[in-house]
């Protein structure tokens, strides 16, 4: 190579490897000062966009284990006012069974009259509990929960549509039951034994749909933590890397300034040559 004042290559090649050196020690300080790898689409743009995805499932599942805890609680609510009405049930099963017995001295007017009592309560917590002709949940109820590959894969469905799901005093078929006879009393009786089986069905499917949830959820929060697993696998920085990569990056930076400052100066050692 030969010496010239007009380009001085080993200069221009300190202050290249110099320029890299920097570079290097930028992404190390960078990466680790954020706890990121990609902190921007140059770091890698296909490694970002495969993160972005993870990272909008995630998202997804998260709401949707919230969706299917509240769908939980409100399925509780559900199963604790069907059990209540279930209560009323044997009891005006009782009062249908002791009018019915010839042997019943009392008045049958008053086990009558708390026996309308206790259909109108049934009325009302079928109502409360949103299972009365026309009510909130007396209907197919799909919670969103994510994470499928289809949108029937996603969503958890409790059927609790139409009038075998009602169990207000029509939906059961009680209407008009009375038991101020041994007749009509007796007529109760068989009533009631077909509106409590009628109930079972509807716990049941209660009773499922909370199952069902249970199981989603857990499911749901597997696929968050493998999920966000492969996210950080992406788009996390490897701290005892990159602390490497620092020290390495700030020692060679370091070197190159010398080396930077030794080429530099090599052009002065020319004007020996003048003299």
């Amino acid at each position: 190579m030969s010496l010239s004042f007009q380009t001085n290559v080993t200069s221009l090649v300190a202050q290249q490897n110099l320029q890299n050196n920097n570079t290097s020690l930028n992404s190390a300080v960078t990466q680790l000062t954020s706890g990121f790898r990609i902190n921007s689409s140059g770091d890698d743009a296909a490694g970002l966009a495969v993160a972005n995805g993870f990272r909008a499932n995630i998202t997804e599942l998260q709401q949707g284990v919230r969706n299917a805890t509240d769908g939980t609680a409100i399925l509780q609510t559900i199963d604790g006012g069907l059990n209540n009405i279930s209560n009323i049930l044997n009891q005006l099963q009782t009062l249908a069974t002791q009018s019915a017995s010839g042997t019943f001295s009392g008045s049958r007017a008053t086990l009558d009259q708390e026996f309308q009592t206790l259909l109108g309560e049934v009325n009302r917590q079928a109502a409360n509990i949103g299972l009365a002709s026309g009510g909130t949940y007396n209907a197919s109820l799909a919670v969103y929960i994510g994470g499928g590959n289809t949108q029937a894969n996603s969503q958890v469905t409790i059927n609790l549509a139409g009038s075998g799901n009602q169990v207000d005093v029509a939906g059961l078929g009680l209407t008009g039951d009375k038991v101020d006879t041994i007749v009509n009393a007796q007529t109760s009786i068989t009533a009631i034994t077909a509106a409590v089986q009628q109930l079972g069905l509807v716990q049941g499917s209660v009773g499922d749909g909370e199952n069902d949830l249970t199981y989603a959820i857990g499911l749901a929060n597997s696929q968050i933590t493998n999920e966000s697993a492969a996210e950080g696998n992406i788009r996390d920085a490897n701290i005892a890397q990159e602390a490497a990569l620092l020290t390495q990056s700030q020692v060679l930076s370091q070197s190159s300034v010398a080396a930077l400052a030794q080429a530099n100066a090599a052009p002065e050692a020319l004007l020996k040559l003048l003299q």
